[in-house]
């Protein structure tokens, strides 16, 4: 192979190879888990039991475009960013009730 190469060429080589590599196990699993959180916090509605970023438990009071207003409960309403939301808590919290 390297005398189809030359010395220049499998250098040449072996960096296409590790930016595959690089590829395939850091960029592209990033890009997908963003496109997820993405999609959830799009989907996200009145109702729906959350834990923010901050590890306030909450019930979403009202959506707007980029901000919630949570209930943390007897009355206590904050507004948060969607980007604040770290996962659904509904399925979680019906188990248990």
């Amino acid at each position: 192979m390297q005398e189809l190469l030359g010395e220049g060429g499998s250098t040449i080589l072996m960096f296409v190879l590790m930016f595959v590599v690089f590829y395939l196990f850091m960029i592209r699993p990033q890009m997908k888990k963003t496109k997820e959180e993405k999609k959830f916090r799009e989907e996200l509605k009145k109702g729906d039991k959350i834990v923010t970023i901050g590890g306030i438990h909450a019930k979403i009071a009202e959506v707007k475009e980029t901000t919630l207003v949570i209930d943390t409960g007897e009355g206590q309403r904050l507004k948060v960013e969607k980007s604040a939301v770290s996962k659904d808590n509904s399925a979680s919290l019906q188990q248990t009730n």
